[in-house]
């Protein structure tokens, strides 16, 4: 949102009552609770995991029905994932239903330390993910991933492929979430891995097509013109997946009309 104050500023406030969700994962809050619940309103329940560095980050799950339990650990004790991890467990009719709001690490190639607390994270969830699959059937990650997985999520690949969020070691991260579970897959970087089975429901309901783009450069004519990113992501379970009735990037008519220079991503989940 590059901040919930300025994202409401420009516009949030209208999309999100006009659009019926019953969970909002939000990034990039940085703001306190007291202020993300004042903009929300009292319809909402909120679960907010702010940043360790004040004005930094922030992840929060909002959601109509109250969350059974959530969760906020990722990786190791010295590993700061505060205000980037936020999991919470929702009841729908008989089926626990897990949700993460993500916001992972951009990375800087000029500043390898960035790029160091990026890979950790990227760690983090390769860790993470199998032990949400044991703990429900039926979860989701969804969120700013800071990653382009393939050359048909950005644009101008070309002219990127040695800049963050598109290198080939974050890229093989991805190959390994997506590839089936079980099977050894070739990655880009190079190397064999071992799938994990998790599904691209943007890529699963798209196709084989370019996008559809989810970030924009604030750069010349790049949202004018569609030279985008697709950094936001469902990751889901197999079995969520297969529950997928619809996936929309909510993309602004026009420059002035965007409230981010992120477009909210949607999904509808049919669960009985």
């Amino acid at each position: 949102m590059n901040g919930v104050r300025a994202a409401y500023g420009h516009g949030m406030g209208p999309w999100l009552a006009a659009r019926d969700v019953d969970v909002l994962a939000l990034q990039e809050v940085r703001a306190p609770t007291e202020i993300l619940e004042e903009l929300l309103g009292d319809e909402w329940n909120i679960l907010h995991d702010t940043a360790t560095a004040a004005g930094r980050a922030g992840v929060a799950l909002a959601s109509r029905g109250k969350a059974e339990i959530h969760r906020v650990e990722l990786g190791d004790e010295k590993f700061d994932s505060a205000g980037r991890w936020l999991e919470a467990d929702y009841r729908v009719g008989d089926s626990i239903v897990t949700v993460v709001s993500t916001y992972v690490h951009s990375g800087n190639v000029e500043d390898p330390k960035k790029m160091i607390e990026k890979y950790k994270f990227l760690d983090a969830m390769t860790k993470r993910l199998p032990e949400m699959t044991e703990h429900s059937p039926l979860a989701v990650v969804v969120g700013d991933l800071n990653v382009a997985h393939r050359e048909i999520d950005l644009k101008n690949w070309r002219g990127n492929r040695n800049q963050a969020g598109f290198l080939v070691k974050e890229r093989a991260y991805f190959d390994k979430f997506f590839a089936p579970e079980g099977k050894n897959v070739a990655c880009v970087d190079g190397k064999t891995r071992r799938g994990m089975g998790w599904v691209d429901v943007g890529r699963q309901w798209a196709g084989e097509v370019e996008g559809p783009y989810t970030w924009w450069s604030a750069r010349g004519q790049a949202f004018a013109n569609d030279t985008g990113w697709r950094l936001d992501y469902h990751v889901a379970t197999p079995g969520l997946a297969a529950l997928a009735q619809s996936y929309t990037v909510d993309r602004a008519a026009t420059y002035d009309e965007r409230w981010s220079d992120h477009a909210p991503v949607v999904v509808d989940y049919s669960i009985n």
